[in-house]
């Protein structure tokens, strides 16, 4: 999907931001850290124009989105940031904090997901002069969840993931519990 809407949005680079955790899933225990951002690293390393940062796991937390993005504009001031996401995101778009300043500051890149039809007729953004629909985009029918299951039953997943990626889970015994 990044390679994708480089070349069909024009983007300069693509941005994997590492998030300490997602508001709506508090629930939910993610990995280290550290390891994160190690396995985001190792996918992007032999892209030139897809970056890995950690930024936001400085930045107070639970993490906003729309306080990310006011930080971005203030340290990189330069730079014009767009947001990515995936259509079932937009269709909650209106529950994120502060949307509108999102929308007042950036531009978001959607691409869809399984049932996107659905999610975007019933979004309240689907139609914003600042969202961009890449009806086009590959589908993506695979989850994190799914992915991490896969590799704690050991079924292949070298199809979904970078070797490199897939060899420092291993090394780590990741996502085994």
């Amino acid at each position: 999907v990044a390679e994708h809407l480089l070349h069909a949005a024009a983007l300069d680079q693509v941005w994997f931001v590492v998030t300490p955790s997602n508001p709506f899933k508090q629930d939910r225990i993610l990995g280290a850290d550290q390891h994160r951002m190690a396995m985001v690293r190792l996918a992007v390393q032999h892209h030139d124009r897809l970056v890995a940062s950690g930024f936001e796991l400085d930045l107070p937390r639970p993490s906003y989105t729309v306080d990310s993005l006011r930080f971005m504009r203030q340290r990189w001031a330069g730079h014009d940031f767009q947001l990515i996401m995936g259509s079932d995101n937009l269709a909650s778009f209106h529950l994120w904090k502060q949307p509108e300043e999102i929308l007042e500051h950036h531009r978001i890149l959607v691409y869809p997901r399984s049932g996107w039809d659905g999610h975007l007729s019933a979004s309240l953004y689907n139609a914003h002069p600042q969202v961009g629909l890449f009806a086009d985009a590959p589908m993506v029918e695979v989850s994190s969840t799914e992915v991490r299951e896969a590799i704690r039953t050991w079924r292949p997943v070298d199809h979904l993931l970078d070797p490199a990626v897939l060899a420092y889970i291993r090394q780590h015994r990741l996502y085994e519990a």
